[in-house]
């Protein structure tokens, strides 16, 4: 027999295809620019020539959190709950690793980094939430 959860205890659908559809850009950006960074690895290409100075590893935090963070997403497809907070984790050490870096900006050019950690921020509190609420792993 198929034992259904009362409509209080499920998630509307809404909320798990919202948190997908809105997943799916992201994770295509991030694999379009991990894949054009070890392209560029793979074949020699010559670093940017315009350049000023090394990258910091400090400096390499941020995206490094936000590509993990997406990887949260992508595990969210199958494990809503378990994915979602991932990506949340990680998403928060993004901004940790922001407000360490410098001090919070004021002016809206600087706002960007911020802005987009949003972008990924959104769609794991919806896949955190529709995993609560079904009961998901």
């Amino acid at each position: 027999m198929n034992e259904t959860l009362p409509s209080s205890n499920q998630p509307p659908k809404w909320i798990r295809w919202v948190a997908r559809i809105w997943s799916i850009p992201i994770i295509v950006f991030v694999l379009v620019f991990l894949l054009g960074t070890l392209w560029s690895e793979l074949t020699n290409a010559p670093p940017d020539p315009y350049a000023v100075e090394d990258i910091t590893f400090g400096d390499q935090l941020p995206p490094i959190f936000i590509a993990v963070s997406t990887l949260g997403l992508a595990l969210a497809w199958r494990w809503e709950k378990f994915g979602g907070i991932f990506s949340l984790v990680f998403t928060a050490g993004f901004y940790i690793t922001l407000l360490i870096q410098g001090p919070f900006p004021t002016e809206f050019r600087t706002l960007t980094p911020y802005l987009l950690g949003l972008i990924v921020l959104i769609p794991g509190i919806l896949f955190v939430v529709s995993g609560t609420r079904s009961g998901s792993k």
